[in-house]
């Protein structure tokens, strides 16, 4: 597998050069120069898309080109593992199955089908994002940059990723597994690798005529190398170590509305014992969710949002 992601010729350039692909100097982030260098370019090209048409990743979303089911995809995606994202996609398009019905429903039953995919603020988002393109486009997900990320919840990726994905539209943008690929390829021995030093490279491969294909490619090439060597993305100036689940604020959140997604409403008591976290960690919790939005509160007891 390393020889399918690195080739031969460029393992032979790694050893007699620190950085194929770019110049740099380690103590001087200014100095990041990438080289303007055609041929090898040309080559990071063509080991990707090798490597994509043995290898890619047959996904449920890379089916269709509707910008509504791209969107939802995209915004499940966000600090999400591709697995864990396959079953609530689906799941969330029988339930919401155009822009309108998400836009209408409540937002507790946005919330229970969202239901332990975590980071729960997304949700509230993305049912935002759906009023909103309801409110100004009609029902229709916007093609332009700036509509996209003027909806609720889309940041520059995102928007990138729809407009690519749904559109065929190419704009540049980065992504952990974007940030492994060139990593890896231009920037083997180097440490704290800034965006910046990425983005010309990002620019300098994009297919303009076929984005789709291609960032698909270079996603699937990147969590490939995820398994086959050390995480280059770790080499990344913006990477950051998520805090231990267990014990955390995050996992009192995800138990209390995993709790309230099952049942009409519950004492704080009752969603302590049923998710087996204290009663102080859930009430925390809970504060915080009504603070959002994505709990509310009828005396003593706890609910979904109507």
């Amino acid at each position: 597998m390393r020889q399918r992601l690195y080739p031969e010729s460029r393992t032979q350039q790694a050893q007699q050069s620190p950085c194929p692909g770019c110049c740099y100097s380690s103590g001087s982030m200014s100095a990041w120069q990438p080289t303007e260098d055609e041929e090898r370019v040309a080559e990071f090209r063509e080991a990707v898309l090798a490597h994509y048409w043995a290898h890619g990743r047959d996904l449920p979303w890379r089916r269709t080109d509707d910008p509504y089911a791209i969107l939802v995809s995209e915004v499940m995606l966000q600090q999400t593992q591709v697995a864990r994202v396959v079953g609530k996609y689906e799941e969330s398009l029988r339930a919401f199955p155009t822009v309108d019905a998400l836009a209408s429903a409540p937002l507790g039953d946005v919330l229970k089908v969202w239901s332990g995919l975590g980071y729960n603020r997304r949700a509230k988002a993305l049912h935002e994002a759906a009023k909103a393109i309801v409110a100004r486009h009609g029902g229709r997900v916007p093609s332009s940059y700036q509509e996209l990320r003027a909806l609720p919840g889309v940041g520059h990726a995102t928007a990138a990723q729809v407009l690519a994905f749904a559109f065929g539209v190419a704009v540049p943008y980065l992504e952990t597994n974007i940030r492994a690929a060139l990593i890896h390829w231009f920037f083997p021995e180097a440490d704290s690798v800034p965006d910046s030093a990425l983005m010309p490279l990002v620019e300098a491969t994009l297919d303009a005529d076929d984005p789709r294909t291609w960032y698909y490619a270079l996603m699937d090439y990147g969590a490939a190398l995820k398994r086959a060597v050390p995480n280059p993305s770790r080499r990344s100036a913006h990477h950051g170590r998520q805090a231990p689940f267990v014990g955390s604020a995050r996992e009192a959140r995800g138990a209390a509305l995993r709790v309230l997604a099952e049942r009409d409403a519950a004492s704080g008591a009752e969603i302590a014992r049923a998710s087996g976290i204290g009663v102080e960690r859930i009430r925390e919790a809970l504060v915080a969710l009504e603070r959002e939005g994505l709990v509310a509160r009828e005396g003593t007891r706890w609910r979904l949002p109507r």
